[in-house]
């Protein structure tokens, strides 16, 4: 961050397109290709943070809303290694026949800590980035049928991006919009703020005796009205998905074929 602040700086005084070492400062955007801010995150952690989703998800299943859902921040652990970024093709897994996407707000973790009470919390944030939790809904359903999972119907990929912003630019994390295109059309349109529970209470949780470390990302879970499962909607091979959130940018992947 050190680096980047001096380099910006130099810029914003000299308008050099090239640095005091001939290190060049300035690209066009067609000359980048982000990768994800975090392409091998140390862990990844998905709650289950908005009310709305879970309510749907359970309704959908006949299956009335768990009380303990009221009393614990639950997530599950998603494969970290299998991190993809913006402007990169997911692929169609030859397992699944229900594709979906699920729009989620992370926070990536910044320095160490254990024991953390949830108002010192923030302190720990990096910064917030979008996330697509990728889901084979047909598997996740078997899986979870045996109490158990989601593992696979969840774990072979998930995109971050397009940016990791920091907490001073984000502001109020809890008051962003949160969007969903497929083929330009939109799906869903949420807001950060209709969370139940917060990041500061699932950091807290997670380091009740335990200890977090940087780069461990906390998904927020699906925002209400943020997957086709709750729209009875489903991508297909070739469709363009865009996740947008308020002071962080579009997250863009396109559907491949397996």
């Amino acid at each position: 961050m050190d680096a980047a602040r001096e380099t910006i700086a130099f810029f914003d005084r000299t308008h050099a397109e090239r640095g005091p070492n001939d290190e060049t400062l300035l690209y066009t955007p067609r000359e980048v290709k982000f990768l994800a801010p975090l392409p091998d995150p140390a862990s990844v952690r998905d709650f289950f943070a908005f009310e709305a989703h879970v309510k749907k998800g359970f309704e959908k299943r006949g299956e009335p809303m768990p009380k303990e859902w009221y009393e614990i921040p639950v997530y599950y652990k998603s494969g970290h290694h299998n991190i993809i970024g913006t402007d990169q093709d997911v692929r169609w897994p030859s397992f699944t026949e229900k594709f979906d996407y699920e729009l989620e707000l992370a926070a990536v973790i910044g320095k160490k800590g254990s024991d953390i009470p949830a108002e010192r919390a923030l302190d720990f944030i990096a910064g917030f980035t979008v996330m697509n939790d990728f889901s084979a809904r047909d598997i996740q359903r078997q899986e979870m049928k045996v109490r158990l999972g989601p593992a696979k119907g969840k774990d072979w990929c998930t995109a971050l991006g397009p940016y990791l912003v920091t907490t001073d630019e984000i502001g109020d994390p809890y008051n962003l919009r949160m969007t969903a295109r497929v083929n330009g059309e939109l799906w869903s349109d949420g807001n950060s703020g209709s969370m139940y529970w917060k990041f500061e209470q699932m950091i807290a949780f997670l380091a009740k005796d335990d200890t977090i470390y940087p780069g461990d990302v906390l998904g927020s879970g699906t925002v209400g009205t943020g997957c086709g499962l709750e729209l009875d909607r489903w991508v297909k091979h070739g469709d363009i998905m865009e996740l947008e959130i308020e002071k962080i940018g579009v997250l863009r992947n396109r559907v491949a074929a397996e």
